[in-house]
């Protein structure tokens, strides 16, 4: 592993931070600190920390030697000293007298002696830096190091190759008792140089910040060196099918199968991120994969992300897609039935009243394909990737050199319910549209742009499609929650199919769509060009049915519902002199709604429109309105407010009645008014 301290960007980073207020300890605490947060092989989504001893001052000009050590919540690869709180650390080390320190207590003693109380909380493993005498440790849950400790003969692998250099602490799990034990591991010999904590990681320490790092990076460079030296290929290549299906043509079933089912059709939905490479592949296509995936996780805070570990499906054939779902949903429920099992068992062990997590799993690899991250964010389905690489090549070395034996299950279920990470789940709550998908064609326009904004408020992902690939994605942008913008022509059907695979490709599926695409043209209807006609219903009828065909095709693989909304406008029910060419299509598009609805109700689909009117956006432009005010001898303002209650309708008012239609759970086949009052309109 690459060394990367220089000592003139270390000095940059000390001259930066002291204009700041930033003491040379801290400054290259944060230094290295990213050092090492910025390589997957060592951290990895929270897992490791880091401190200094140092002095500093409170409130009161008060001078106390504190521990600067990593804050819950924050990133090794960007943090900032801000991200290391400090604590009055002869409190810490008074601790240590104690026989048993619950891990809530442990929490109290830690926020009761921050330096500044408005601080994130240190990490749970503070009291293990405290009670290491040295100015600077690290700790890391490096891969090459888990190949080493995740072994039946740990202790002894890892005196072989370390000698004297390392001591070896038994599993314990994070908390006051693996910090005494680490503590005793030390001043048993205190020549040694970092810690080998059993099927958890690696500590190592020093009096400057580059001593420990240097020594983080020799020893794990020493654990990689004797892989490479030893290791052998362990696993021996399956049979695949001849043609394989493609990750996006499996996608969406797989989503669906791992949606955690809450009843009456209530579903928790997740994203789903595909990986693949050739050590990816080489690991998911070994004959013994399932073998590996059911030993479990290389180090125990994996459980947070991935559980028990991965599931496994068989390779998908390109010839029999369509017996393949039920294969799927036989080996969720397989892995649903043993994830309860591994909780009632576990539970069973104390009177504590704990609560099951959902038990669908997080990581799904795929033979002949990759793997699949799934989670109720984008980020989380990106972490569960993240971490199965990192796992796969934990799991791959140590069996290279040995036999992957990682921890126990009882022990990983006392870190997975570990009731700290319970505290921080209790205290997430979802927003209606968490783990779902929300695709809006015209979503570039006045109205698909505030779509959109609603939708990605309320948790979803959004997709936004337009004629105007830019735009799509500058709204992407700035309505956020990890959404995307795509160029899409809703009058041609491959653009469309293409817009939703990518979809698919981009989240694994697709659960609302809301079909907003239109454009009108003013002619009289006897003198009409049969052109314009036939562009209009291309435009604000076939494409509508295109959009529509696509949804439906992905919510039936899914098998968890969906949402279809159209925006049906008011001329298809009182139309307006010289719309003909608007209003007939929207007729049909109205008419299109109800039929969707009365041949989807039975796939739990719900199909919708709103009938919105005199809205400011691409149909209605300012140029517009003006004339239209003019043409009616009125001002701008009693045009655009020129209904029963006198008030201007925005395309944020269109967008509220998309969203209501989306959450009501029990109403389909529904056209939502939204014209402040026309009872010409009026739906009968």
């Amino acid at each position: 592993m690459d060394n990367l301290w220089r000592d003139e960007d270390a000095e940059h980073v000390v001259e930066a931070y002291a204009q700041k207020g930033v003491n040379r300890d801290l400054a290259l605490r944060t230094y290295t600190t990213r050092l090492l947060g910025g390589e997957p092989r060592l951290v990895l989504h929270g897992g490791g920390n880091t401190s200094v001893k140092t002095t500093m001052q409170d409130l009161l000009g008060d001078t106390y030697e504190v521990l600067c050590v990593k804050g819950s919540g924050w990133d090794m690869g960007t943090i900032e000293p801000a991200g290391l709180p400090a604590v009055k650390i002869a409190p810490l080390l008074k601790s240590r007298k104690f026989e048993k320190l619950s891990d809530e207590d442990m929490v109290t003693l830690l926020r009761a002696n921050l330096i500044e109380i408005s601080a994130p909380n240190p990490s749970v493993e503070a009291l293990l830096h405290a009670f290491l005498p040295h100015k600077f440790v690290d700790h890391t849950h490096s891969t090459a190091i888990l190949a080493i400790a995740d072994q039946a003969e740990s202790r002894a692998m890892s005196e072989d190759l370390f000698g004297k250099k390392m001591g070896f602490v038994p599993y314990i799990m994070p908390g006051f008792a693996l910090a005494k034990a680490a503590a005793e591991v030390f001043e048993q010999d205190p020549s040694v140089e970092g810690l080998i904590l059993d099927k958890h990681g690696i500590f190592t320490f020093g009096e400057t910040a580059k001593q420990a790092y240097d020594r983080m990076i020799h020893y794990v460079t020493l654990a990689e060196d004797h892989v490479r030296r030893n290791g052998r290929h362990p696993f021996t290549p399956a049979a695949l099918p001849k043609t394989l299906a493609t990750p996006g043509e499996i996608a969406p079933m797989l989503r669906g199968a791992v949606a955690f089912d809450r009843g009456e059709g209530r579903y928790d939905r997740m994203v789903s991120v595909f990986r693949t490479s050739p050590a990816i592949l080489d690991f998911v296509n070994a004959a013994e994969v399932e073998d590996m995936a059911a030993r479990g996780v290389s180090t125990p805070d994996l459980s947070i992300r991935i559980k028990t570990g991965p599931m496994v499906l068989p390779a998908p054939a390109a010839d029999d897609l369509a017996s393949y779902r039920a294969v799927i949903d036989a080996r969720v429920a397989a892995f649903v039935n043993d994830y309860t099992r591994y909780f009632q068992e576990n539970d069973a062990r104390d009177d504590l009243k704990r609560i099951m997590l959902d038990p669908m799993p997080r990581l799904t690899l795929v033979p002949g394909l990759g793997m699949f991250g799934h989670g109720r964010t984008l980020k989380d389905a990106g972490i569960a990737a993240d971490v199965g690489e990192m796992w796969i090549e934990a799991a791959r070395d140590a069996e290279s050199v040995g036999r992957f034996q990682p921890v126990s299950r009882p022990d990983l279920f006392d870190l997975e319910y570990w009731s700290l990470e319970q505290a921080k789940l209790a205290g997430a709550r979802p927003k209606p549209f968490t783990g779902q998908v929300a695709l809006v064609t015209g979503g570039a326009g006045a109205i698909g742009a505030a779509v959109a904004e609603a939708f990605a408020a309320e948790g979803a992902h959004v997709v936004v499609l337009d004629l105007d690939g830019e735009r799509a994605a500058a709204v992407a942008k700035t309505v956020g929650n990890q959404s995307i913008g795509l160029a899409c022509d809703v009058t041609d059907p491959m653009s469309v199919r293409a817009s939703f695979e990518k979809a698919v490709e981009a989240y694994g599926g697709v659960d609302i769509v809301v079909s907003n695409a239109g454009a009108a043209w003013e002619s009289p209807i006897a003198t009409m060009d049969d052109a314009l006609l036939r562009k209009s219903f291309e435009l604000n009828f076939f494409a509508h049915q295109s959009v529509a065909q696509n949804a439906v095709r992905i919510m039936k693989e899914q098998k968890t519902g969906g949402v279809l909304l159209f925006n049906a406008s008011k001329q298809a029910v009182n139309p307006g002199a010289k719309f003909g060419a608007y209003g007939l299509p929207k007729a049909a598009t109205l008419f299109l709604s109800r039929q969707y609805a009365l041949e989807h109700g039975a796939d739990h689909i719900r199909v919708n429109a709103v009938n919105a009117d005199r809205i400011r956006s691409g149909l209605l432009n300012d140029a517009m309105i003006e004339n239209r005010a003019a043409a009616r001898g009125l001002s701008v303002k009693d045009y655009m407010g020129g209904n029963l209650l006198g008030l201007e309708v925005t395309a944020d008012d269109v967008a509220r009645a998309f969203l209501h239609q989306a959450l009501a759970e029990r109403t389909t086949a529904d056209v939502t008014t939204v014209d402040g009052g026309n009872i010409a309109a009026a739906m009968r």
